[in-house]
């Protein structure tokens, strides 16, 4: 039996190796090498001492910060009211709220582009807000799911025994609901956040000519400097990386404190 799931393993494992671990290894070697092959840290140098790079970076953390909050906010009400409401109707709704995924990506923006056009005139006049607009339309659903499988799965005994002990509605919410729906905030900031640094399709549709991490990545391959785009690539993993692993440590400590919290109302 054993020999058989490893059999059932090889061809996962080829796979990884093929477009996981060699791209990487390829990545690794152009960003820590010049231009005649050999080994050199001026890649990394050249990212931190350029203003324009860090700038970009400043940049992509603003357009990604800003899109995950206006996310949450709206976000939020809606995964709760749906989740909290006993009406048939709220599968369909979530039904609407996915079905413009299945919609090519740039026929969506295309036509965000004009309803912005139709409102605005000129696109050019406000590049920050349209840029935000779009990733909030192409990225909410990523952050409306993984809130509603949370605040759906809640253990209704947690909430009664709130009432019982005199909590009223805001307290409830706070003490108990918010606090067991974090795993579903974090994995949404994760899967909107990440995304909004580099998607940089939005940015060139709606008319705005500032670099984001994803541009500027491109622009190097673009012109065959791939030490430096190597470099840039490697940076954004490591960032992605470390939120990534923050997100998972805090979502672990988050899911014992609820299990803490419904062990003692048991």
């Amino acid at each position: 039996m054993k020999t058989n799931r490893r059999l059932l393993s090889i061809p996962y494992g080829i796979f990884l190796a093929l477009f996981v671990v060699f791209p990487l290894i390829v990545i690794i070697y152009y960003a820590f090498t010049d231009q005649t092959g050999a080994p050199s840290l001026q890649n990394l140098f050249h990212f931190f001492t350029s203003s324009n790079h860090v700038g970009t970076l400043v940049y992509s953390l603003s357009i990604a910060i800003t899109t995950t909050l206006v996310c949450l906010i709206l976000g939020y009400p809606l995964a709760y009211i749906l989740a909290r409401s006993k009406r048939p109707g709220v599968q369909i709704i979530l039904l609407l709220i996915v079905m413009p995924m299945w919609i090519n990506f740039t026929l969506r923006i295309t036509a965000l582009k004009e309803i912005l056009t139709l409102v605005e005139g000129n696109l050019s006049f406000h590049p920050y807000l349209n840029t935000v607009i779009g990733m909030t339309y192409d990225f909410l659903p990523f952050m409306i799911l993984p809130m509603y499988n949370s605040l759906a799965k809640l253990d209704e005994s947690l909430i009664e025994a709130a009432h019982d002990l005199g909590a009223g509605a805001f307290g409830t919410f706070i003490k108990v609901i918010l606090p067991l729906s974090v795993p579903g905030i974090i994995s949404g900031i994760v899967m909107v956040f990440l995304p909004s640094m580099t998607n940089y399709v939005v940015l060139d549709m709606l008319y705005n000519k500032t670099y984001i991490m994803g541009s500027l990545i491109g622009a190097y391959f673009n012109a065959y400097d791939w030490h430096n785009g190597s470099m840039i690539s490697l940076i954004l993993l490591a960032l992605i990386v470390l939120i990534t692993i923050f997100s998972n440590r805090y979502g672990e400590e988050d899911e014992k404190g609820g299990a803490v919290l419904n062990a003692k109302n048991n």
